[in-house]
């Protein structure tokens, strides 16, 4: 965007020293014509001006940090280099709702002095209350001359990226007999020095069942160790997100929808720590992403996730230990599930209705005791409560299956 033109004062100015000029002429007036002359060159004058200001100033922005959660401050710096300024210097950078501008901070400024030498530093904050993949910018700035004949318009520095990660809550502990095979970092221990070389063995977590305590290791490591189950080569863990619009109720950070993506960020950044394999898929089987350790690729992949048009949970079989993140099921999204994975997994199943208008939708009891009767071991997500209880129940009902 360039654009450097008289104002309306400036044309009017013009065109009424062209007439006054054009009068002299017709009547041998020479000192009307010298006057004439002056009125129409002064806003010629201003335009070059104001087109000389648009070619000397520069503009750099800096957005700090470039990734951050929902809720974080981001700080973006605006350098001005060039100058002198004639007029006052009037900047607007493009700041979306969404990525948080605060009402005590905008984003618009005016500056009256720019020294060659030292330029100008401007700042102001951003608080992004929801995750998405945003622009900051372009930052556009305009001036004029004193006497308002002429402007410019013209965009000065192009848009930067933001990314807002959604939002993770710090899980404890882990669901028994999920994440316990090769791929983890004890798992490398499976082959280092043991006894028997049959003997697959990892370090001990809340959940594991003591009677999978490997003694001899144990006492070899001097610490608890267990037995990896009998199948040691594993695809690691498949986080499911149920992201269909029609399975989600509410509008903006506060949906469901928000709550479940919430959810799979918080699990892949949990088993990430635990250097646990991720494979992060949608509803339909689609691979999202995979991750062991760094979880940063899935957290850029689930803040530019948007809603799925589909209604269904169709889709091919599903690998390795399950861990869905599901909105509402109906019985055909039911007997999907359980086709696609029919050994049983864990599942949180959010209750919608929670954030429906009035608290109308479906019921989540009669799905949650489907899944728990196909095997499945199920928590249920509800409005209001921290997402972290629904992990912390998860955990609860290993626990208590083994005791």
């Amino acid at each position: 965007m360039r654009r450097a033109a008289l104002t309306t004062r400036g044309r009017c100015l013009l065109a009424a020293g062209v007439a006054t000029a054009v009068s002299a002429l017709v009547l041998d007036e020479r000192d009307l014509l010298r006057v004439g002359a002056f009125v129409a060159l002064l806003p010629l004058l201003a335009l070059l001006v104001a087109v000389r200001t648009r070619r000397s100033v520069r503009a750099t922005r800096e957005v700090s940090p470039e990734r951050v959660p929902a809720g974080g401050r981001v700080d973006v710096e605006v350098t001005l280099r060039g100058g002198p300024l004639v007029g006052a210097l009037r900047l607007v950078d493009t700041v979306p709702d969404a990525a948080g501008p605060q009402p005590a901070a905008p984003p618009r400024f005016t500056v009256h002095r720019l020294s060659p030498r030292a330029g100008a530093r401007l700042a102001y904050p951003l608080v992004p209350g929801r995750r998405g993949v945003h622009r900051v910018g372009p930052l556009v700035g305009s001036a004029g001359d004193p006497l308002g004949l002429a402007d410019f318009e013209r965009e000065l520095a192009p848009a930067s990226r933001l990314v807002v990660l959604p939002r993770v809550v710090a899980l404890r502990g882990m669901p028994q007999a999920l994440g316990s095979g090769e791929g983890t970092p004890g798992a490398a221990l499976a082959h280092q020095g043991q006894g028997r070389s049959d003997v697959l063995v990892r370090q001990y977590r809340q959940g594991d069942e003591l009677r999978r305590v490997h003694w001899r290791s144990t006492a070899r490591h001097d610490e608890l160790m267990v037995r990896l189950e009998e199948r040691p080569w594993r695809t690691g863990t498949t986080v499911l997100l149920d992201r269909r619009a029609a399975a989600h109720r509410g509008h903006g950070p506060d949906s469901s929808l928000e709550v479940a993506v919430s959810l799979a960020a918080s699990i892949c950044t949990h088993l990430g720590g635990r250097g646990e394999v991720i494979t992060l898929v949608g509803e339909d089987g689609t691979a999202l992403g995979t991750a062991s350790g760094d979880v940063d690729p899935l957290l850029d992949t689930l803040a530019a996730l948007r809603p799925a048009a589909r209604s269904d949970l169709d889709g091919p079989e599903l690998s390795g230990d399950v861990l869905a993140v599901l909105g509402s099921l109906g019985s055909g999204d039911l007997d999907a599930l359980l086709t696609r994975q029919p050994a049983g997994g864990h599942a949180i199943l959010l209750d919608v209705a929670g954030w429906a208008p009035g608290g109308r939708g479906p019921d989540v009891t009669a799905a949650a005791s489907a899944l728990r009767g196909a095997g499945w071991r199920v928590a249920v997500a509800a409005a209001g409560v921290p997402p972290d209880r629904a992990w912390d129940d998860l955990v609860a009902q290993s626990i208590g299956s083994t005791s």
